[in-house]
């Protein structure tokens, strides 16, 4: 199929596309267009007007300044992938961006197209509330920080973004500790049917402190439950399985096509043992 008819407009600086945002109703930002241009294409979606920020060359850059790696909005998830600087800083979201879609999606799609979309199947809603990441939004009104908690969170195929609004930045704080990312996916490239990311930082006792999120078929979820039963833990079996039945038990899980709700429980189980025992081992390295 072909999309709907649309207004189309390609501004070169942030000032002339949240202009256009907030002068046009039922407007779209396109950065990779990864999600966008196929829902359009099957008419599941149809924006009157399409912004192309493609043509802001200020929004393409990746950097890491005083423990925190910017990455603007129309960086490529491939250039994350290869990224020294995301490597060193964040290496949960390097290790993440290589179960998203194939090469040829990174090579187009962006970090911030993925949060602004927000699919229940995506890694990086989860894995930048567990790294503790916020957003840059901008408006003709001035400008404004989100964490990515209060961006996606209780949202489905949606943001807390207003319809004027628009990311131009995603700012993570540099990890400390070890992290595990773990994901279900019937062959590789496919949606994830469900998968949990996780950072741990131990000390002389134990578990230090942890931070854990959980994604697939629903709004991505800070699993606090499964947090609070590994801290002060010696971090060993007996703790992972507890925090792993918390973690079931509080992701709120959905029936779907994929499967039921206690299957993608039962899924998020056994995920969370696994992330946790990754990232358990790494932080022991530390």
């Amino acid at each position: 199929m072909k999309p709907a008819a649309f207004e189309y407009h390609a501004p070169e600086s942030v000032d002339d596309a949240v202009g256009l945002l907030s002068s046009h109703e039922d407007a779209k930002v396109l950065a990779g267009g990864q999600s966008l241009v196929p829902m359009m294409s099957f008419r599941l979606a149809r924006p009157a007007t399409i912004v192309d920020i493609n043509g802001i060359s200020d929004l393409d850059y990746i950097q890491c300044s005083d423990g925190v790696v910017q990455i603007g909005a129309t960086a490529r998830q491939s250039a994350l992938e290869e990224s020294c600087e995301v490597a060193a800083c964040a290496p949960l979201l390097a290790e993440a961006t290589g179960h998203v879609g194939h090469r040829a999606i990174r090579n187009r799609g962006t970090l911030a197209g993925s949060l602004a979309h927000n699919d229940p199947a995506s890694e990086y809603p989860a894995v930048l509330m567990a790294l503790g990441a916020s957003v840059t939004a901008v408006s003709s009104g001035g400008s404004r920080v989100l964490s990515v908690e209060d961006l996606v969170s209780g949202h489905f195929l949606s943001t807390a973004l207003g319809p004027d609004e628009m990311i131009t930045e995603v700012s993570v704080p540099a990890q400390s500790g070890g992290h595990g990312f773990a994901e279900f996916a019937r062959r590789h490239g496919d949606f994830a049917v469900a998968g949990v990311a996780a950072v741990v930082n131990m000390n002389g006792s134990g578990v230090a402190s942890a931070s854990i999120a959980a994604f697939g078929g629903t709004s991505p979820a800070r699993l606090d439950e499964a947090e609070s039963a590994l801290v002060g833990s010696d971090g060993g079996s007996d703790a992972v399985a507890e925090a792993a039945a918390r973690a079931a038990s509080q992701f709120p899980a959905t029936d779907d096509i994929h499967g039921s709700a206690d299957y993608r429980r039962a899924l998020i189980d056994v995920l969370t043992r696994q992330a946790l025992q990754q990232a358990i081992a790494g932080a022991q390295e530390v």
